[in-house]
């Protein structure tokens, strides 16, 4: 039997001990040994699954679950502290770098790769291209049927359709074309990048928004079945003449001849070098960059030739 005053000091060690710990290494964790959570934006899931997967497989103690979901959710989770490490478009704001300071918490932002947002179209709709300045006026309402784009066109009300009510790429549009408030009453959200192919491929009014690394894969079998169902729209370059138009392919993206380019980032919040330290260094070195390139999208951090065939 213990005496009151022993209960008492046992007591006072476990909670003395549990302090000591408290933000400390979990036990066993490095950069290429543990088991981690991370949150990536829905949009990269196709080049993030092939970076886990060969990470996962070089270092068979390293155990990665990716939890795909909106920005505003992984967003939620980063800042949350549900998650070390996050995947997005999106860099934290002034206020969230700072709440994190003052929480003790340095959050380290790293460029991995180039993406950009395309725009696609049914198969049997034969407007294939579009002036940068349409798009906005699509976005801002001015422009709300086929026939203002084309007059001979015989379809009705544009649909225009994005992945979520969370979404990074309707945010980036928002901020492309100076929306503050509400979109026109013609957008529509689904889920996911996969049901705006879907949900274009049977709607010939419809335009979808989609992360280019859901389709720019030749390799890929889903990607592919993907261009199978839809038109990928050429957008004229914001500044150039209406006469050059591109579309969100390598070349386009890493010229930014195509005007819908933007940066991918992992942040990560680990006060240590654990596993999600050694998976970023690892993802934005040789080998992830090469897996990066193979998916369609630009490297960030290892340069890349681009050498033109002539036919």
């Amino acid at each position: 039997m213990f005496l009151p005053g022993v209960v008492v000091a046992l007591a006072g060690v476990v909670f003395f001990t549990s302090c000591l710990n408290r933000g400390a290494k979990p036990l066993n964790e490095t950069p290429t040994r543990g088991d981690i959570k991370i949150a990536v934006d829905e949009s990269f899931q196709p080049v993030l699954e092939t970076e886990i997967f060969t990470f996962t497989h070089l270092y068979p103690n390293a155990y990665i679950t990716p939890q795909y979901k909106s920005e505003y959710d992984i967003m939620e989770d980063f800042m949350n502290d549900s998650v070390k490490v996050m995947v997005t478009s999106k860099k934290l704001t002034d206020y969230q770098t700072q709440y994190l300071r003052d929480s003790l918490v340095i959050a380290r932002t790293v460029t991995f790769a180039y993406d950009a947002l395309a725009l696609v179209t049914h198969k049997d709709n034969r407007d294939t291209l579009m002036k940068y300045n349409t798009v906005r006026d699509i976005f801002l309402g001015n422009i709300t049927n086929w026939n203002q784009i084309n007059p001979k066109s015989d379809l009705g009300e544009i649909q225009v359709i994005f992945d979520n009510n969370g979404s990074g790429n309707i945010r980036y549009f928002k901020e492309q074309f100076g929306i503050n408030g509400n979109l026109p009453g013609n957008f529509y959200a689904v889920r996911t990048n996969p049901e705006v192919v879907n949900f274009v491929s049977r709607n010939k009014n419809a335009i979808g928004i989609i992360s280019v690394n859901w389709i720019s894969d030749s390799k890929d079998s889903l990607s592919m079945s993907f261009m199978e169902k839809i038109n990928v729209l050429a957008v004229s370059h914001q500044f150039l003449d209406d006469r050059t138009y591109s579309r969100p392919y390598l070349g386009a993206i890493y010229e930014k001849s195509y005007p819908f380019v933007r940066e991918i980032y992992f942040v990560s919040r680990e006060t240590f070098a654990g596993l999600g330290t050694g998976f970023i260094q690892w993802a934005t070195a040789e080998q992830g960059q090469r897996i990066v390139l193979k998916s369609g999208l630009v490297p960030a951090t290892m340069p890349i030739r681009l050498v033109e065939i002539k036919r």
